[in-house]
């Protein structure tokens, strides 16, 4: 059914005495001085103000503005506008996005970024991280407005005196940078003009090229020679736990070392993505259905692994393996039990110093090949035949690779303990 149509001058009495809501639909009332101006009257008494006219022989409603907001003047001068940019094949709705598009702060296009991408919660907040400390002070600025100079000034910041001023921080500035790239690029792919262009030019971290800081690999593992007096500390010390979160503490740390999990994975695991066979040592297994590279896998775990995690209390309520008081449910920074480590081993180690040690112990001491270690850490192995002929994500049948890793840290524990309290102690070779 069409929309009921009035025409009268359109003025502010008028407005507030003949545009009565409409029972369901719209009315339309026609201005008679300028021709495609008019007032929009919705069912629940909403008044807006419209223009209607020709873009390339193609009929065009634009919405000007709720009656209110727009006085009667102001809209139709507003409508005379429009209406000759019609004449002249200009699109008002287009005017509208570019202007949108050339409006939107670093902050606007960060949000969208987060809608239109499947985002783990650990990435938003890396990203929100890198944006809120990084580039505070340019959220709420147009993307447009950051200029190729203000990119290299403060990129050079940061570089020089990190996001607090407390000294250098290139690893962060490279990170940061790399985040707000990606930002831009996004609104640069997201924002176009009818031929196709960009409605922002260029993305003014291009300028950077060529001067991000060459970092060196993070390398940091537990020494080889410290390696049997840290896993004897973790062992003993069950034990001697105090309270049940640093139990979990010293149990998720001594977890990381037999499995070489990232932190993330293995603080939040649940009870029910872990089994344990009683009969089929083989086929025990803790599952990551989500992990960072989108593999859902479910990876062996060795004797040693096993029997921590038969020892583990569990809580009603709870249904985490490494429970905590917190408000997630799960320890997230066992920082205490590693600080532990790091003097031990005589220096600083990092949950993530574990799962290099893990993968060293691997492929250095147990001789296994790089392919399957690169599965045991979950990370999908990049050659071809890896690829398309390896099962990728059940890995049960690498039992053995993981209980060799578990077995010679545990050898390396015993001659520790042996060391330690004066017995002449000669290391056998492996596999002696």
């Amino acid at each position: 059914m069409p929309a009921p149509t009035h025409s009268a001058k359109l003025t502010k009495e008028y407005i507030d005495k003949k545009t009565p809501a409409p029972a369901e639909g719209y009315a339309v009332h026609w201005d008679t001085t300028t021709r495609g101006f008019g007032l929009r009257v919705s069912a629940g008494g909403k008044r807006t103000f419209i223009v209607v006219g020709r873009v390339h022989n193609k009929s065009i409603w634009y919405t000007i503005g709720p009656f209110g907001r727009w006085t009667v003047d102001n809209a139709r001068k507003k409508a005379d506008s429009v209406l000759v940019g019609m004449d002249q094949g200009i699109d008002p709705r287009q005017v509208d996005r570019e202007t949108e598009a050339a409006q939107a702060t670093l902050r606007q296009v960060t949000d969208a970024y987060y809608r239109d991408r499947t985002l783990k919660d650990s990435s938003k907040v890396e990203i929100e991280r890198h944006v809120t400390t990084s580039f505070g002070t340019w959220l709420n600025r147009p993307v447009i407005s950051i200029t190729r100079d203000m990119v290299t000034a403060r990129f050079n910041d940061i570089k020089a005196n990190g996001t607090t001023g407390k000294g250098p921080a290139p690893a962060q500035a490279n990170q940061a940078f790399s985040v707000l790239r990606a930002l831009i690029n996004y609104a640069i792919r997201e924002h176009r003009k009818p031929d196709g262009s960009p409605i922002i030019p260029d993305n003014p971290v291009d300028v950077l090229y060529g001067k991000w800081t060459n970092l060196k690999p993070r390398k940091g593992r537990v020494p080889d020679n410290k390696l049997g007096a840290v896993y004897a500390y973790l062992s003993d010390a069950r034990d001697n736990a105090y309270n049940r979160d640093t139990w979990s503490s010293i149990d998720l740390v001594t977890f990381l070392l037999l499995t070489g999990a990232r932190i993330g994975e293995a603080s939040a695991l649940t009870w029910d993505r872990v089994s344990l066979d009683d009969d089929d040592a083989a086929n025990c297994w803790w599952h990551i259905p989500d992990p960072k590279n989108r593999n859902p896998v479910w990876l062996p775990l060795s004797s040693q692994a096993v029997e921590l995690l038969k020892q583990r209390p569990r809580v009603p309520g709870n249904p985490h393996v490494f429970p905590s008081w917190g408000d997630s449910g799960h320890l997230k920074d066992p920082r205490d039990t590693m600080k532990r480590v790091g003097e031990i081993a005589g220096l600083r180690v990092t949950p993530h110093d574990l799962r290099r040690t893990f993968t060293t112990i691997g492929v250095s001491a147990c001789r296994i090949e790089i392919a399957k270690m690169e599965l045991l850490t979950n990370h999908v192995p990049k050659g071809v035949t890896a690829q398309h002929y390896l099962e990728t994500s059940r890995l049960q049948y690498l039992y053995t690779e993981v209980q060799q890793i578990a077995d010679h840290i545990e050898r390396k524990a015993a001659i520790a303990r042996a060391q330690a309290s004066g017995a002449n102690v000669v290391p056998l070779r492996a596999g002696a």
